[in-house]
């Protein structure tokens, strides 16, 4: 066997190895993103994915939002308008958060129902508003309106 034939098998080796461990470790890290909907289906179909990590995206149900004392927990409902889940987490809560916005929560989905999440997003709301009026505010107290430069 000459060197050139060794070298193409040795390189058809290692791409094959890296190839394979990068497909095993994707299939072994990646999660489901589903609504509460595809979620309830899938629990429905097979109990054992009741356990299994994932991300579910929804809506916050409005007058839901309970936060324990210290800031730290909140517990609250989401919905997709087909299927409602209890969601309880602990941890940093994103200033965003409130009710009727949409979330991303990441964890597990309990035997009692309810979703114990280990990440929260919520999304940014993607309204702008306008510049206040420079006479707003000019009756408040305090209020001094900007100045032009003098150019030197």
């Amino acid at each position: 066997m000459n060197a050139r034939t060794r070298f193409i098998i040795g390189g058809a080796i290692v791409l094959g190895t890296a190839g394979y461990l990068m497909a095993s470790s994707i299939n072994e890290t990646a999660q489901y993103y589903l609504t509460p909907g595809e979620l309830a289906t899938k629990v429905a179909a097979d109990p054992a994915f009741m356990e299994t990590g994932v991300k579910v995206g929804a809506r916050v149900v409005p007058g839901t939002i309970k936060r324990a004392p210290g800031g730290r927990e909140v517990a609250f409902d989401m919905t997709d308008g087909a299927r409602t889940y209890p969601v309880v987490y602990r941890g940093l809560i994103p200033d965003t958060f409130t009710d009727s916005v949409d979330v991303v929560v990441e964890g597990r989905l309990g035997k009692d129902g309810t979703f114990r999440a280990t990440v929260l997003l919520a999304k940014c709301a993607s309204r702008y508003e306008n510049a206040p009026d420079k006479n707003k505010y000019k009756d408040t107290p305090g209020y001094q309106q900007a100045r032009p430069s003098k150019a030197t």
